[in-house]
C-alpha cells in the first residue's frame, strides 16, 4: 500500500521531519517498491499535484533522495532513478554483509516477529506468481533482521541501501527464477535464529549474500542490465 504526504501530515513524526524529508520518504518507499523503475523520469508537476506540495518542497525531496545515490539530476532533462552498476552491486554488498552479519551474530533475545511475517508474506507472493511483491518482502525480511541491532540510525541506514538494492533488481531478465530460492533460504535462516543456532545463521547468511551478489553481478556480465 502506498501512502501519501496527506496520510502522513497527522501525528507526532511531524515534529522530527520536515516536510521535504516525509516526501522523500515516500518516494524512497515507492523505488523500494518497484513502482518507479531505474532511468524513468519523475514529473515535477504529476508528483507535486499528486502529493499536494510545493515546487521548492519536491526540489528538495529530490535534492535529499540525489545525496542517497537514488536520484540523479540531469541538466536541462529533469530527474530521473539512478541506474546502478555492477561496481555498485559490489559496494552494497559490502556494506550488508557487515550490518547484516553483526545484527545475527547478536541477535540472542530479539524478537523475531518481523522476520516471520516477511518470510510468510514472501511464501505467499511466491505462490501467487507476484514476484515483485516476493522481491518487497524480501526487502522486509532484511530490514527485520537489521532491526535486531536496535538502532535507529542503522534503521535508516539499512531502509536507504534496501531502496538501492530494488533498482538493482531490475537487472534481472527473470525475477521468478531470482527471487525463488531465497524464499526457502529466509524461512531456514529465520529457524536458525529462533533455534539460537546464531553461528551458523551468520555462516548461512553469509553465503547467501555471496550467492545473491553472484547471481546480480551475473546479469551485469551477461549484458542484461536496463539501459
Amino acid at each position: 500500500m502506498l501512502v501519501t504526504v496527506r496520510e502522513q501530515t497527522t501525528g507526532p513524526h511531524l515534529l522530527r521531519a520536515s516536510t521535504a524529508e516525509l516526501v522523500a520518504g515516500v518516494l524512497r518507499d515507492r523505488i523500494a517498491q518497484a513502482v518507479y523503475a531505474p532511468g524513468e523520469r519523475l514529473s515535477e508537476e504529476a508528483i507535486g499535484a499528486e502529493l499536494e506540495i510545493s515546487r521548492n518542497t519536491l526540489r528538495e525531496a529530490f535534492r535529499l533522495l540525489g545525496h542517497e545515490r537514488l536520484l540523479v539530476h540531469k541538466l536541462n532533462r529533469g530527474v530521473f532513478v539512478r541506474v546502478l552498476s555492477a561496481s555498485d552491486v559490489k559496494d552494497l554488498y559490502l556494506v550488508r554483509r557487515v550490518i547484516e552479519c553483526a545484527a545475527v551474530r547478536n541477535s540472542a533475545g530479539g524478537d523475531l516477529a518481523a522476520c516471520r511475517e516477511a518470510v510468510d508474506e514472501g511464501e505467499r507472493a511466491a505462490a501467487d506468481d507476484r514476484w515483485r511483491d516476493v522481491g518487497t518482502a524480501n526487502l522486509r525480511f532484511h530490514q527485520a533482521l537489521v532491526a535486531l541491532h536496535g538502532s535507529s540510525r542503522l534503521d535508516e541506514l539499512m531502509g536507504q541501501l534496501l531502496a538501492e538494492l530494488r533498482l538493482v533488481f531490475h537487472v534481472m531478465e527473470n525475477p521468478g527464477a531470482f527471487h525463488a530460492p531465497f524464499v526457502a533460504r529466509n524461512r531456514l535462516l529465520t529457524g536458525l535464529l529462533e533455534e539460537g543456532r546464531l553461528a551458523e545463521a551468520e555462516q548461512y547468511l553469509s553465503r547467501y549474500l555471496d550467492d545473491a551478489e553472484a547471481l546480480l553481478q551475473g546479469a551485469f556480465t551477461s549484458g542484461s542490465q536496463p539501459g
